[in-house]
């Protein structure tokens, strides 16, 4: 069996490499994921209400893809402000406890059923949010407080 390695040209990392085997039965062989674990989710506490505030409005903002920050910003900069205690916690977790963006979209536009763990009536604000049923413009996102 010849094994040939070449770097994953998607990811533009040498580290990321896919093994392709000249063994029919065999195919592509992908090496286990190698990437650092990302921390794991922890509350904040001893923040003011307002300090919490701008700390998810700009979280909201900057998500490393432009659909969620729109998405998230506009919804945030319309709802953050009536939020009681236990929604911005609620929000806090959406937002900041799962790992990959897509899932946090996908959850939001129904196309995967949303985890237990984060139904919710902020989901439930948040999915109705994403239909934009009111036709509302959201090309920019809310200024940061």
């Amino acid at each position: 069996m010849r094994l040939f390695v070449f770097p994953h040209t998607q990811l533009g990392s040498l580290s990321a490499l896919r093994v392709f085997s000249s063994d029919a039965n065999n195919g592509i062989v992908d090496p286990p994921d190698m990437t650092p674990p990302i921390p794991p989710y922890k509350e904040k506490t001893g923040e003011t209400t307002d300090l919490k505030r701008a700390r998810l409005l700009y979280q909201s903002r900057k998500r490393g893809m432009l659909e969620n920050g729109l998405l998230l910003s506009t919804f945030a900069g319309r709802y953050l402000d009536s939020f009681t205690e236990d929604q911005l916690t609620s929000y806090d977790k959406l937002i900041n406890q799962p790992t990959n963006d897509w899932e946090i979209y996908y959850w939001v536009t129904g196309a995967k059923e949303t985890p237990q763990e984060f139904k919710s009536d902020v989901m439930e604000l948040l999915q109705k949010f994403s239909k934009n049923e009111e036709k509302s413009s959201r090309i920019s996102q809310p200024d940061l407080y």
